[in-house]
Formats: C-alpha cells, sequence, structure tokens
C-alpha cells in the first residue's frame, strides 16, 4: 500500500483509514496515556507526601488543579500538533470541531466555562461554606465541571427551603451532593467564609411587658459575651483584607441587645459575631444558660394567650323520653 492510499478492506476504501493517520492515531494513544500516567503519578505523590511539607489542605488542593490544568493543556497541544501539522487543515477542523461542540456540548462548556470563573473570580475556595445550587455545605472537592459539596442542614428560617431537610442547623447532613459548575451563570453563590470566617448570629427572646426588661437584657448580653467571638478574637488581617478589597469596616463587634414593641410581648435580640463553624455548639450553650439565669429570677418566656371576657347565654331544653 502506497504511503498516502486509503486502506482497503474487501474491495472497500476505509475513508481515513491511511497510514499516515494510523501513526497519527498511535502517537495520540501514546501521549494521552503518558500524561495520564504522569498525572496520576504526581497525584499520588501529593497524596502520600506529609502535611507539613505541603502546608494546608488548601494548598495540597491546589496543586492537584494545577497537575489537572497543565495535563489538559498538554494533551490539546499535543493532539493538535500531531493532527493539524497543515494550518489549513488546522483551521478547517477547528472550525467544524468548535460549531459541533457548540451545538452538542452547550451544558459542558458553560461548566468548564464556569470552572475558570471560580478560579478567576476567586468566588470559593476548597473548604468554604458556601449555598450554590440550592445547596448549603463546604467546599469538598472542585473539577472542570462538577463542585462536590458536603451537605448541612438548614437554619430555622429555611426550614421550608427545598431539599427538605432532617437536620434543622447548620451540621453534615452526611451526603455529598454533586453541583454543576455552570450554577454559578443561574444563581447567585452565598459563601459564608471568604475572606472574613465569621457570620452575624442573633437569639430572640419575647418578654412579658410586667416581667423586668433591664434584668432580662443582661441575662441576654452576658451569656453573648462569653461564648460570642469578641473584638480581640479577631484576626486582624481578616479586617484589614475586608478594609483593603471592599471598602467595608466591621467597627465594633461586642454583642448588643435589640429592643422590639410587638402587640403581644417584648422581643430582645441579642446580636453576636459567631465563627462560621460551630456556631450551634454557641447558641446552645447561650441558650442553656439564658434558660438557668430566667428560671433564677422568675422571668418567663412570653407567648400568645387569649382572654376570654364573656360569652353569650345559653338556653338548654330538656325533652322527656316516653318509654
Amino acid at each position: 500500500m502506497a504511503a498516502n492510499t486509503a486502506l482497503e478492506v474487501f474491495g472497500i476504501t476505509l475513508v481515513g483509514a491511511t497510514p499516515e493517520n494510523g501513526k497519527k492515531l498511535l502517537l495520540t494513544v501514546a501521549l494521552v496515556a503518558l500524561v495520564l500516567l504522569f498525572s496520576a503519578f504526581v497525584r499520588r505523590l501529593l497524596a502520600r507526601s506529609p502535611g507539613e511539607q505541603l502546608g494546608s489542605g488548601k494548598v495540597r488542593f491546589w496543586l492537584r488543579q494545577a497537575v489537572g490544568l497543565v495535563a489538559g493543556a498538554v494533551l490539546v497541544l499535543g493532539i493538535v500538533s500531531i493532527w493539524f501539522d497543515d494550518p489549513a487543515r488546522l483551521t478547517t477542523g477547528l472550525g467544524l470541531v468548535t460549531a459541533g461542540m457548540a451545538f452538542a456540548l452547550q451544558r459542558v462548556i458553560t461548566a468548564v466555562a464556569g470552572y475558570f470563573v471560580i478560579l478567576r473570580g476567586k468566588t470559593f475556595n476548597v473548604g468554604d461554606r458556601i449555598v450554590m445550587g440550592g445547596v448549603r455545605g463546604d467546599v469538598i472537592a472542585l473539577s472542570f465541571m462538577q463542585t462536590k459539596i458536603l451537605e448541612m442542614g438548614q437554619p430555622p428560617p429555611v426550614n421550608s427551603a427545598e431539599p427538605a431537610m432532617w437536620v434543622h442547623s447548620r451540621q453534615f447532613t452526611g451526603r455529598i451532593v454533586t453541583v454543576s459548575n455552570d450554577k454559578i451563570f443561574d444563581e447567585p453563590i452565598y459563601n459564608y467564609t471568604y475572606h472574613f470566617p465569621y457570620v452575624w448570629e442573633e437569639i430572640r427572646l419575647p418578654v412579658s411587658y410586667r416581667d423586668d426588661r433591664a434584668a432580662a437584657e443582661t441575662i441576654l448580653l452576658e451569656p453573648a459575651q462569653h461564648h460570642a467571638v469578641q473584638q480581640q478574637d479577631i484576626e486582624q488581617h481578616h479586617l484589614a483584607q475586608l478594609e483593603r478589597r471592599y471598602g467595608i469596616h466591621i467597627g465594633d463587634v461586642a454583642p448588643k441587645v435589640y429592643w422590639r414593641l410587638t402587640d403581644n410581648w417584648l422581643e430582645l435580640a441579642v446580636r453576636f459575631l459567631s465563627p462560621d463553624h460551630g456556631t450551634r455548639e454557641i447558641k446552645d450553650a447561650m441558650s442553656r444558660e439564658i434558660l438557668s439565669r430566667l428560671d433564677a429570677v422568675g422571668i418567663g418566656i412570653a407567648s400568645a394567650t387569649y382572654e376570654i371576657t364573656g360569652l353569650p347565654a345559653l338556653t338548654v331544653e330538656q325533652k322527656g323520653v316516653s318509654a
């Protein structure tokens, strides 16, 4: 068979089956195998390396991401160089491939684009606590097309949100949820931890107007001062980063009690700062201490009541029953 003649089987010419294309196919298979083996070898080295050599888990994660990006770039450049050595053929081939991919792989292309937007825009990082695609939890993995989230329960104000949860607080449910990266183009991404790993929390207490309101405020404020994050507990580089990047000045983070008048009771709300992880433990400790102090001074928790001021007159008739 000549150098550029097509292969024939039983008199049938196989389109594209030439010795040249056969060599390119073998080179492509060899290139893919070498790149995959090298990538797997480097990832295994990273997995076996002691933690103190690589630093935090985020460093290890981004090293794996860099290995994946380099491997992908080498594969793309290598395959293009093997198959499209002629510039005219390269232009035609790229046009056909681009048109086909744009039509058949719209969601996949969008997901890959979302991956680079996440990296470039620093939307979130591995270990961040986010809400993405309706899923709340911690990011445990990020690939070209998908983000894996270790799901957590929902706080009380959003218990009715979908999907339904059996854990009614920000604690892990045990499920790992995979979300497509294209969600960043359709929905807002809520990040609890990026740049400032703290969140504001509140505990509300309804108190009767007849009770000692000043004592109730003190009972709410002191446990918050004991358990919540205080000004001296915040790392200064977090505050400096917020001010430098976004011009946000946090100011005083000391707990404070706010009053709100209602038709039935006085609502006291203590606002305090909490770390992004461990909020439920802090609120649990505060709630136990608050209830104990309320019982000690005889202040109850107000609730809606109804007072009956009058009843209409009732007439009762008894009719005889014949035997």
